[in-house]
């Protein structure tokens, strides 16, 4: 699951007919300044400036002001950009048109184990946490599509009628057809606003999280997904998701700052166990990472290069469960590609590798793993039968 921020988020809906103020994300008071020369509702509407980045509680940290002009909207702009904020500094505002309106509303859609639900209410903003029982919900299974009808209905049972009722119901129809073809897993807008010139619904905010394996299907996510551990992603993490969004299969690169043993495991239940018994025996993990799917060896190798050039490790963990697909020699070339260059490049001393696998062609991958000790490096190769903690333990120093 990744989450997108606001101004990504409220340009998809914008794509399937939900109307959203005008909104632009700047990371300057110059580049505004720019936009302002050029877009003249900038300089005539009234605005809101928003920290742009995944922060909660804006409003209470002061990263949210509202009812500007076009001198408060810089002058907002140069008070929040550079802004620290825990670890997070704050990059990018969103700028947007204030929307005049009375009423505020709630509309979300999100999946479930056995397809999706619409939800909706006639209080938003702060007001539907206290009033969670005024939200109604529309279940859908898999794969349908809800109607008119349903949704209209919908709109009734949440204290909606005449003309606002299938107002709210078309609404509901377009977010869920936004979510169903962006590969979404949970679209929220609170609030969608009456606005008051004519009162056409107007989505004011957004919150959205998308399947981040789907982007090799939409060719316009040409955003980049929030960090989802209170920083930025660092410009390795960046790459490896680039190379993730573009091939069949999958690859994954998180780091965390300080440890001493990195882990290239293969798939994801694999990854979480042996990150589980590094912690669990008093390691140090220095990054989160998996391929898996069967991706191709460039990829692989990209990522390899990413976990040896984490600085002070003492040991990189290749692990595995037994395959039922994955080529065990093919993906192995990758990371012996990515070894022989970290090495070549100066990295790698000190370092050892721990090597466990099972799968197709296994014995051909695990043989070619072994070869790299006549290349100098200090690797340590076992196959299927050699249960998965152990060479975290043999890696540790916890046994021999």
């Amino acid at each position: 699951m990744a989450k997108v921020l606001e101004g990504p988020g409220m340009g998809l809906m914008k794509k399937w007919g939900i109307l959203v103020p005008n909104y632009a994300v700047v990371t300057s008071v110059d580049e505004l300044k720019k936009l302002g020369d050029a877009n003249e509702w900038l300089k005539q509407s009234k605005l809101v400036v928003k920290a742009h980045e995944a922060l909660g509680s804006r409003f209470k940290l002061g990263l949210v002001k509202v009812d500007l002009d076009w001198k408060g909207a810089q002058a907002a702009a140069k008070e929040m950009l550079g802004r620290q904020v825990g670890s997070i500094t704050v990059s990018q505002v969103i700028v947007s048109e204030m929307v005049p309106h009375k009423d505020e509303y709630y509309a979300a859609v999100k999946s479930t184990r056995d397809g999706a639900e619409i939800l909706v209410a006639n209080c938003g903003g702060i007001e539907v946490e206290s009033n969670w029982d005024r939200v109604k919900k529309l279940r859908l299974e898999i794969g349908d599509q809800p109607s008119q009808q349903a949704l209209e209905k919908l709109a009734k049972e949440a204290g909606f009628s005449g003309a606002v009722a299938r107002k709210v119901a078309a609404f509901a129809g377009k977010l869920f057809t936004c979510f169903d073809s962006e590969d979404a897993q949970y679209l929220e807008v609170n609030p969608v606003v009456a606005r008051q010139s004519d009162g056409e619904l107007i989505a004011l905010d957004a919150v959205t999280l998308l399947d981040g394996d789907a982007r090799f299907r939409h060719t316009d996510w040409n955003f980049p997904f929030a960090a989802e551990f209170g920083r930025a992603y660092t410009k390795p993490e960046m790459e490896v998701m680039a190379v993730d969004s573009k091939i069949k299969g999958s690859v994954k690169f998180i780091e965390i700052p300080g440890g001493d043993t990195a882990m290239l495991p293969a798939g994801g239940g694999a990854s979480v166990y042996y990150s589980d018994a590094v912690v669990a025996r008093g390691g140090k993990l220095a990054n989160y990472a998996e391929y898996s799917g069967d991706p191709p060896d460039w990829a692989v190798e990209v990522l390899t290069e990413k976990v040896c050039s984490l600085p002070g490790i003492k040991n990189i963990i290749v692990g595995g469960a037994i395959a039922n697909f994955t080529d065990v020699k093919k993906t192995f070339g990758g990371i012996i590609a990515g070894f022989r260059k970290a090495k070549d490049d100066g990295k790698l001393k000190g370092v050892k590798i721990w090597v466990r696998r099972g799968g197709p062609r296994e014995k051909e991958g695990l043989e070619a793993m072994k070869a790299l000790r006549e290349e100098g490096f200090d690797i340590h190769v076992y196959d299927r039968h050699t249960p998965l903690t152990d060479i975290v333990d043999m890696a540790l120093g916890k046994s021999k």
